[in-house]
């Protein structure tokens, strides 16, 4: 196995040669293997425990054979204790999914501070399938069944080419010590009910499976590779970037074949999950919305917009002096004599109508104005409306106020009560600085 595991390196990860290593080491046999095989590379390595206080003096006693193992290979060794379970209530997530972001976050932290270059984790290709069929337990496209990556960002995989008998047979011909988890043999879990349940009866069925299911793995990649380029195109195509939002054509994408697919590879990573709601979405009405955890999905006229759900505290008002605010909008206010160009960003006030301090806040239902150089109100639902404002972009109008009165929807339109006259005295120059 040494010898294929060099090769391994030298083939798909010759960029470790004299780099710094952190070894991912629970104390168990595959990541104690893993060890002694970089070790035998030479590299400037080093190991990170996580004890998670789950299982007692077990957790206690695995975190004392990583740092003897450390100590005997004399190599530089890190271990950290976590409260996983009140982590796992405080944040209303499981047990495991409570581990996975406190070790993550922790080997990130080890990476930067100390200056190690990659993460090196104990991941097999038996890992792989347990990965493979869970995901596909549970429903998923082409991106849960190619499998665990072999390398994503500083993290590293390197025994993902080897099976769990290979690792067992490597560790017993060198009388190499571990440590069992009592966990693992527990069924509460998924993976350990397809671990010791489901695959030793599916390998006896065909002893090919694992050398079978590489090569499907194999297969599913390069498909997914070729999927990956089309996409490129089709986004060049449909979509269009906007500083806050992301548009998507919907009479380009209806002319393109397997539109509902294509849909899926160009959302599938915003947490949308109800796709059939998501292909609806091309012929309702204006104004629908479809959300998820972290994105919004907004049928506006002949577009899909997708925009971040926002997660700003917006006060209710705020005070604006005669100088103008840099926040949360850059506002500035200054006397002058005659009235240059118009634009969007700007207008020009009477400087007598106003008293100050103006008020900025969000427009509200039910907020009216008159349009400069039109009689009459108009609601500003109705303005938006008119003007084919986005859902997205109208909800975080501003509004300049001058005792209750709107003065300026910013970016859009001033009030024609506050214009300039030839009885005016003062003129006031107002700019808003996107």
């Amino acid at each position: 196995m040494l010898t294929r595991f060099k090769k391994n390196i030298e083939t798909n990860f010759s960029f470790l040669k004299e780099k710094k290593l952190l070894i991912a080491c629970s104390g168990g046999l595959d990541s104690v293997v893993l060890t002694y095989l970089i070790k035998e590379l030479n590299c400037e390595m080093a190991l990170a425990h996580c004890n998670f206080s789950l299982r007692g003096k077990e957790s206690d006693s695995d975190e004392m054979f990583v740092i003897g193992l450390a100590k005997n290979l004399e190599i530089p060794v890190f271990a950290e204790t976590f409260d996983t379970k009140k982590f796992s209530e405080e944040h209303k997530i499981s047990t495991q999914m409570a581990a996975r972001e406190l070790r993550y976050a922790w080997f990130a932290e080890i990476l930067k501070d100390f200056k190690y270059d990659y993460l090196l984790t104990a991941h097999h290709l038996d890992d792989d399938l347990e990965t493979f069929l869970i995901n596909l337990s549970r429903g998923t496209g082409l991106n849960g069944l190619t499998g665990i990556p072999k390398e994503k960002n500083r993290t590293i995989r390197p025994l993902l080419n080897f099976s769990r008998k290979e690792i067992q047979e490597y560790a017993d011909k060198n009388n190499l010590k571990w440590r069992e988890d009592s966990s693992n043999q527990k069924t509460d879990y998924l993976r350990n009910r397809l671990r010791l349940e489901v695959l030793p009866q599916f390998k006896k069925v065909n002893e090919s499976v694992l050398k079978n299911f590489q090569k499907t793995q194999q297969n599913l990649q390069a498909s997914k590779n070729l999927i990956e380029d089309y996409m490129a195109l089709v986004y060049n195509l449909v979509v269009t970037e906007a500083s806050d939002s992301y548009k998507i054509n919907i009479q380009k994408i209806k002319e393109l074949p397997h539109t509902e697919a294509l849909l899926y590879e160009l959302l599938n990573g915003f947490g949308f999950t109800e796709w059939d709601d998501v292909s609806e979405l091309l012929d309702a009405q204006t104004g629908k919305q479809l959300f998820s955890k972290t994105h919004r999905l907004i049928k506006n006229r002949d577009e899909l917009l997708l925009t971040e759900i926002s997660k700003e505290i917006n006060p209710q008002e705020i005070s604006v002096p005669k100088e103008g605010i840099v926040f949360p909008i850059e506002l500035k206010i200054e006397s002058v004599d005659y009235i240059g160009e118009t634009e969007k960003n700007l207008i020009y006030v009477a400087s007598e109508k106003l008293e100050f301090p103006l008020k900025l806040r969000r427009w509200e239902r039910g907020d009216s104005f008159q349009p400069f150089g039109m009689k009459g109100k108009k609601k500003l639902s109705k303005f938006f409306k008119d003007e084919k404002i986005p859902i997205n972009e109208k909800e975080k109008a501003w509004l300049l106020l001058n005792d209750k009165k709107i003065v300026w929807i910013v970016g859009y339109r001033m009030d024609d009560h506050f214009k300039v006259t030839k009885g005016s005295k003062k003129i006031l120059k107002i700019t808003w600085k996107t």
